[in-house]
């Protein structure tokens, strides 16, 4: 179970309340035409993952528990989405005994030394590019290919692979002549968006999530906004989002849990790139997100938060039950017998204490705070946090009267990346 309360009332008049309803229309008018298919992923995977579940079962290397590490090769919304759902989850009892690695940067350091630490006699690779010519994604997997295809070892490549891309792509058409297992992501579904699709099922499923149980949640999370509509406090939230751009335009995802890490990272993409751009008027819109881990953070951010400049909003991500009842021991020290009065007290209560007083402290600030309460981690629970996170930036989008599926300035990057290389 899932519960949400805003602590701060936004003020919505009647010009308020159209701007709802139209935000809650063009979303529907998003569904409907397919502008963008993330909408409908939770309603429409079934006959996927029955692909993917067979795959995986007829699989030699995978249903034989035979691989020791699954790498994805990927960037951005390739990985991010299926990265956090299982920092999330990776404590379940769900998961298999495999080492994920995810290779995402071209630095070559890092490259190096992520390679050293896979069994390529034992790995399964998956190469995710929606594309199928992303730049850092081809370059990685080519040196991958490079040192899995050694005559000497005798490593089994085609059948240690599988690829996930746009139907007919450059790196799809390789797929199909090589002979790999090909995934393909909806033409109208954008990789930021992506992680209920086989961006994220796939890897997921290869660990032992259960996929199922994940569409399910994001699904909960839809038949919500279908049937309450404006009624959800999301739009009172996206309407103060909206209202109050230019003096609140920073939003803080303050999670308490090291578990929530790779998912803030997720929502730092989606929320940064969906909603930083030029409306059709030429203002520059942007609401900059921003990351924090409780406990840790209180130590860092939070004086900015309390004392600093009143630009931002905060929402506040919590876990009710870790489900892992350790305690502070009964132990004075001497010289500090002042905190004794911890003795006793589960870790899980000490952080979601921790997390109160602080929403307490910023609230009392006058800064706007929203909570998000999670009762349990699972594949259902995510799933429903993905999906929340999904409208919630598609709602402001629509409020903000920009194309939120675009990228226009990343993709000026890549241009300028193509040329420079190619001089």
């Amino acid at each position: 179970m899932i519960k949400k309360r805003l602590f701060f009332e936004p003020e919505i008049k009647k010009d308020g309340l159209a701007k709802i309803e139209e935000a809650y229309e063009k979303i529907i008018k998003e569904m409907k035409e397919g502008i963008s298919g993330y909408y409908d992923l939770p309603v429409n995977q079934d006959s996927i993952v029955e692909e993917i579940y067979d795959f995986i079962s007829k699989n030699h290397y995978l249903s034989n528990n035979l691989i020791k590490d699954l790498v994805v090769i990927g960037i951005g919304g390739s990985s991010l989405g299926t990265r956090a759902i299982d920092t999330l989850l990776k404590f379940s009892h769900n998961r298999n005994i495999v080492n994920i690695h995810f290779l995402e940067n071209l630095d070559p350091l890092y490259l190096t030394n992520s390679i050293k630490k896979i069994d390529l006699s034992r790995a399964f690779i998956v190469v995710i590019s929606k594309s199928g010519t992303t730049i850092e994604t081809i370059s990685i997997t080519k040196y991958i290919f490079s040192l899995m295809q050694d005559p000497i070892k005798g490593l089994d490549l085609e059948h240690k692979i599988a690829v996930i891309t746009d139907k007919d792509s450059p790196l799809d058409r390789l797929a199909v002549e090589r002979g790999w297992k090909t995934f393909h992501i909806p033409k109208n579904v954008g990789g930021r968006f992506s992680v209920l699709c086989p961006v994220g099922l796939f890897p997921l499923a290869v660990l032992g999530y259960d996929v199922r149980e994940l569409l399910e949640g994001a699904k909960i999370m839809r038949d919500e906004f279908l049937t309450q509509g404006t009624k959800l406090l999301m739009f009172k939230k996206a309407y103060y989002y909206y209202k109050n751009r230019k003096k609140k335009n920073i939003n803080i995802l303050f999670s308490y849990s090291s578990m929530f890490e790779a998912f803030n990272k997720w929502y730092i993409q989606l929320w940064g790139e969906s909603l930083g751009k030029k409306r059709k008027d030429t203002e520059r819109v942007g609401l900059t997100p921003i990351g924090l881990i409780g406990s840790i953070d209180q130590h860092s951010f939070l004086q900015l938060i309390v004392e600093g400049p009143k630009d931002k909003t905060v929402t506040f991500l919590k876990l009710k039950n870790f489900e892992l009842p350790i305690t502070v021991p009964h132990i004075s020290l001497p010289y500090l017998e002042t905190t004794d009065f911890v003795n006793g007290r589960r870790f899980q209560t000490i952080i979601n204490t921790q997390c109160d007083a602080t929403m307490e402290s910023i609230m009392e600030a006058d800064v706007p705070v929203d909570l998000i309460e999670i009762n349990e981690l699972n594949e259902n629970s995510a799933g429903y946090l993905i999906y929340y996170f999904e409208l919630l930036t598609s709602a402001v989008g629509t409020m903000l009267d920009i194309d939120t599926y675009n990228q226009p300035g990343v993709e000026k990057g890549k241009q300028k990346l193509k040329i420079k290389l190619s001089k």
